[in-house]
């Protein structure tokens, strides 16, 4: 079964866990000096936050995957709508072991599918620390949703 993976860089990271841990009703399952993680079931969601310097907004969209096989499938699929992808296997990323294929949609909106092999206790790779990313998603970034935009609109009609 897959869950729908949401990662959004924030300004504030105290400020920002106490609203979702309230939207949420739960505490996150994973907090760093730099990032907290909710595994929710309802609805069934991996939302992450971090801190990292980028700017505030949704760094990139994704679907995480219960195994390999999975995995494998999407990967099938996206190749099939024509659009390069970037397999990333047993990376360091968001303190997780994981293998991975990053795509950008047409938008220019980065979309991770992975699967998580374990915890790692750093954030990246250490090559990918040299990157100024909230995350580890591939260039071109992911065009984000920044803060202030979203305010300013009533609604999305």
């Amino acid at each position: 079964m897959k869950r729908f993976h949401v990662h959004v860089a924030v300004e504030d990271l105290a400020a920002s866990i106490r609203f979702y841990s309230t939207l949420f009703g739960t505490a996150p399952a994973v907090v760093k000096d730099d990032y907290a993680k909710w595994m929710l079931d309802d609805p069934r969601v991996n939302f992450a936050i971090s801190n990292r310097g980028g700017r505030p907004g949704v760094d990139h969209l994704g679907l995480q995957t219960d195994s390999d096989a999975e995995l494998e499938q999407l990967d099938a699929r996206l190749q099939q709508a024509d659009l390069a992808t970037q397999a990333e296997k047993e990376t360091a990323c968001c303190y997780a072991r994981s293998n991975k294929v990053w795509v950008t949609d047409p938008t220019g909106i980065a979309w991770e599918t992975f699967h998580t092999l374990g915890a790692v206790p750093t954030f990246n790779e250490p090559a990918a620390l040299k990157q100024e990313a909230a995350c580890c998603a591939p260039q071109p970034r992911a065009a984000r949703i920044e803060l202030k935009a979203a305010k300013s609109s009533a609604c999305c009609g």
